[in-house]
């Protein structure tokens, strides 16, 4: 268990679980929330990228996938 954590595995099974998770909202017609879900990947993503110690570069964009996705939520939120 301890190698799950420490490989960064728990991550790729957290991403799968959050790619369920958006199957399903889509099959319940709730997009509204995708957006959300969208960000959290995304700076998981971002988690990935660094525990498997890739470019710093990657690691960037994920977080402004990450940011772009939450800003987009907070618009539409406020409308």
């Amino acid at each position: 268990m301890a190698d799950l954590f420490a490989s960064g595995r728990i991550v790729d099974a957290i991403l799968l679980l959050t790619a369920l998770e958006a199957g399903a909202l889509l099959l319940l017609r709730r997009r509204d929330l995708l957006a959300t879900l969208l960000a959290g990947a995304a700076l998981l993503a971002a988690l990935r990228l660094a525990l498997a110690g890739a470019e710093w570069t990657w690691v960037a964009l994920a977080l402004l996938a990450a940011l772009i996705a939450h800003l987009f939520d907070l618009a539409r939120r406020w409308r």
